[in-house]
């Protein structure tokens, strides 16, 4: 499988209609009890991208970015606009307002003296359950990093491979034990067509309607 680091036409995802899907078989027995299964341990978004469509500019970009990947062959970048930062609105760091509650600009390590890299996460949480969801496309330029509530910067101090979420810490840094490294970024989801049939409708000359175009989210982007 291959996967092309670009991002789909946020002109276009804008209008998109979808977000993240499990899979649970319920099985209901004859007393009217149940019995629910998980099937997946995350989740997996899905999106319809054809209300995102909005000008003859979108149909054309849309049209290109659908030949160029192939139908289901190729995977791709896309931007979920209903949750695309951590955290969920704009925080600067450095303005360390909050920091510890619900609010705060998220750890994602905790220094121990040897280890050099960690993975890039979205926590969500009701207060009871948490969900841990890996970043592995997050957007280039966008990740800055809290060294104890202090900022620090790359490539001096942390460098980050954009293609995998995988942040690597100098080894200054790595070598301090008990740190918190905390930041903030925006992210793009790995993803392809469901579909390696494009339905146009031509109701007259440059007037056309569109099925569904579906897009799913991948987890195997090598």
């Amino acid at each position: 499988m291959s996967f092309v680091e670009i991002q789909f036409p946020p002109s276009i995802s804008m209008g998109a209609v979808g977000g993240p899907r499990f899979s649970t078989s319920v099985i209901i027995l004859n007393s009217g009890y149940e019995q629910r299964n998980i099937n997946w341990a995350k989740s997996r978004g899905e999106w319809d991208v054809s209300q995102g469509l909005k000008t003859e500019v979108d149909i054309e970009n849309l049209l290109a970015f659908y030949y160029a990947r192939q139908g289901r062959a190729y995977g791709f970048r896309f931007k979920d606009w209903s949750d695309y930062q951590v955290p969920r609105y704009d925080n600067t760091p450095g303005d360390l307002a909050g920091f510890g509650d619900e609010f705060a600009i998220p750890v994602w390590f905790t220094t121990d003296g040897h280890t050099t890299t960690f993975q890039l996460t979205k926590t969500y949480s009701d207060g009871v359950v948490s969900f841990v969801r890996l970043i592995q496309k997050p957007v280039s330029g966008t990740l800055q990093l809290l060294n104890n509530g202090v900022q620090i910067f790359s490539p001096g101090d942390w460098t980050c491979d954009y293609t995998t979420g995988i942040v690597t810490l100098s080894s200054a840094i790595a070598t301090t034990t008990g740190h918190l490294i905390a930041g903030s970024v925006q992210f793009d989801v790995p993803v392809r067509f469901d579909t390696d049939d494009m339905k146009i409708n031509t109701t007259m000359v440059d007037n056309f309607s569109w099925g569904p175009i579906p897009i799913v989210e991948i987890r195997d982007i090598t």
